[in-house]
């Protein structure tokens, strides 16, 4: 049984340099047709799981005006047009937001934010052994708070929902899962 859809034509309702949304005309493979679908395009992402020598996660606590709520969270940002590649990006976002840096850099997985409507991936990186070298430099939009967590809280703060972005609970779980903390 084929699923895939075919695109009919394309409308740009919006086009920035963060999110662009758009509304397709679509055919099913049993030829009805759906309009208009909306997919929302982002630039790739990417979340780092940092681990200090002393096996603390390091997070960063900020407002998200989404939910309108301070929330705990690993690092996380944008792959920009100036970044090489994700581990580039990783790098980068480790160093602004924390000013922590790894050079033993680990991608975990790729994920689909929302494989219904994004375009998008996010890649997910363990960045074991980060050190504090430098000072934030953050966005004139980000106010962080860095905390670290010893990474056996770090399993009680997952099982108490006390983190809420559903990717950076994902790429925990596969640094967990790397790390061997998940026992069966």
């Amino acid at each position: 049984m084929k699923l895939n859809w075919k695109t009919r034509s394309t409308k740009y309702i919006l086009q920035d340099k963060w999110i662009s949304l758009r509304a397709d005309s679509c055919i099913m493979p049993d030829g009805k047709i759906i309009e208009p679908y909306y997919v929302l395009e982002y630039p790739d992402w990417i979340n780092i799981v940092p681990l200090t020598p002393d096996n603390e996660v390091i997070f960063t606590k900020q407002y998200r005006h989404g939910i309108k709520q301070t929330i705990l969270e690993i690092p996380c940002g944008a792959i920009e047009p100036s970044d090489n590649s994700p581990a580039d990006a990783a790098k980068r976002e480790l160093l602004e937001e924390t000013g922590y840096s790894s050079d033993d850099l680990i991608e975990l997985c790729k994920l689909s934010p929302n494989p219904a409507n994004h375009t998008n991936t996010t890649h997910c990186f363990l960045a074991r052994n980060a050190i504090k070298n430098s000072k934030q430099n953050l966005d004139p939009t980000e106010q962080i708070e860095i905390q670290k967590i010893p990474l056996p809280e770090v399993i009680s703060l997952l099982k108490s929902n006390r983190i809420q972005q559903t990717l950076h609970v994902s790429a925990l779980f596969y640094a967990l899962e790397y790390l061997k903390e998940i026992k069966p």
